[in-house]
């Protein structure tokens, strides 16, 4: 068994490793249990691991479960549909191109996040109004992390 401690975008995660049997590993990190599995792959090249849960649990406070990239959370708040883009990779926010209150349409740029040197539009996934702007320009940000709303 190993133990690391790992800070991310300021979080402190504590993960621990068991010796693996046959191709699966168990690791906890910050007390949430998971299966990892290994690929078998010809000896001549390392394994790369497959992280699966172990069983149900509940989220961990720090944003470690990703929805899918940029879809959309639909949820019902006094008869209005709002929907949810979230990051699709970790990056930083370059620069936030609408404001609370902007009218925007399906496929309209509405953040620039940058991942691994390089801009990534982000763009609406629905016509609508913007309800709320969850980030800043310079924050550093999670995969999965609530960017916009729209309603």
């Amino acid at each position: 068994m190993k133990q690391y401690k790992y800070k991310i975008n300021g979080n402190l995660y504590n993960v621990t490793v068991n010796d693996p049997e046959d191709n699966i590993a168990r690791v906890e990190v910050n007390g949430i249990p998971f299966n990892v599995e290994l690929e078998k792959k010809p000896k001549a090249e390392a394994p790369k691991p497959v992280v699966r849960p172990a069983a149900p649990v509940a989220k961990p406070a720090a944003p470690a479960a990703a929805a899918p990239a940029a879809a959309p959370a639909a949820s019902a708040s006094s008869g209005a549909k709002k929907a949810t883009i979230k990051s699709p990779l970790p990056g930083v926010i370059l620069d936030i191109r609408v404001k609370e209150g902007d009218e925007v349409k399906k496929g309209q740029t509405v953040i620039i996040l940058e991942a691994m040197k390089m801009e990534n539009s982000i763009n609406a996934e629905c016509d609508g109004k913007i309800a709320a702007i969850k980030v800043n320009k310079g924050e550093s940000i999670l995969e999965g992390t609530d960017l916009i709303v729209i309603e």
